[in-house]
């Protein structure tokens, strides 16, 4: 008996506040992210009231990137940090813009190339749980806002991992839990409430910014992650709570 529900907990994973077979989550968050592609940037600002470049400017600040390295944008959707790192690894370096919706892929490498960055950027359609590139590859990885979309997020750390170099790190820039329990009320009251009704009129799609809201939930707090990040492998792992901890930016070092 036992046994029996061990394996059926093994075939399932959560979709939002759902449960469904994981072969099925990969296809339900495609469907999210096909929905929202094209309204993606605007709601990201409206969502955040803008803080979201903050935060990104804080990743790429704690990236260490220089010119001549090879970074992966993993999940990098429409591309606002990989249109940084291009700038600053320069002709001889190379950032992979790296998503597995071709939706999104598409949205980001039109804004790129509307901004004239086309030199050092390649865009490859890619499953962060099995990485097509080869062992100790990139100088860099960043997620940001993708990893609670994977279906299994251990196999995709150490996927990443595998892919970084020596001496190379991992930057997981995600939402997380609040560390202040009146910020968390009214952050839930926001979440549940509002960004539906944002999404509905904005996006014309209510169901998915209702997804997004309760996959946040969903995603491992804090000291979670970090946990999780050495388990694949990281070392000197650290993070960063942002904005009262709505969101974190997690690092970790391959050696």
């Amino acid at each position: 008996m036992t046994d029996t529900i061990q394996d059926k907990a093994q075939e399932t994973t959560h979709f939002g506040f759902s449960t469904v077979a994981k072969q099925e989550k990969a296809g339900k968050v495609a469907e999210v992210f096909h929905s929202v592609a094209a309204k993606y940037d605007i709601m990201n600002d409206l969502m955040s009231l803008g803080i979201h470049r903050a935060w990104k400017r804080f990743t790429i600040d704690c990236s260490g990137a220089r010119p001549g390295q090879r970074i992966l944008d993993l999940g990098g959707g429409t591309g606002d940090l990989t249109a940084k790192f291009s700038r600053i690894v320069g002709e001889k370096g190379q950032v992979i813009l790296a998503d597995i919706n071709d939706s999104m892929l598409k949205v980001g490498r039109a804004k790129l190339r509307d901004h004239g960055i086309v030199g050092n950027v390649a865009y490859v359609q890619a499953n962060a749980e099995e990485l097509p590139f080869p062992d100790n590859h990139f100088d860099c990885i960043t997620i940001s806002f993708c990893l609670r979309n994977v279906t299994d997020k251990d196999k995709a750390l150490r996927s990443m991992f595998r892919v970084l170099k020596p001496g190379g790190r991992l930057l997981v820039l995600e939402f997380s839990k609040p560390v202040f329990d009146p910020l968390s009320k009214v952050y839930d009251a926001y979440s549940f409430h509002l960004l539906p009704k944002m999404g509905e009129l904005v996006a014309d799609d209510a169901e998915s910014y209702r997804y997004l809201a309760e996959s946040i939930r969903m995603h491992p707090d804090q000291d979670t992650l970090e946990g999780m990040m050495q388990e694949a492998g990281f070392e000197h792992t650290q993070y960063y709570n942002l904005t009262g901890g709505i969101v974190a930016l997690h690092r970790g070092y391959k050696f």
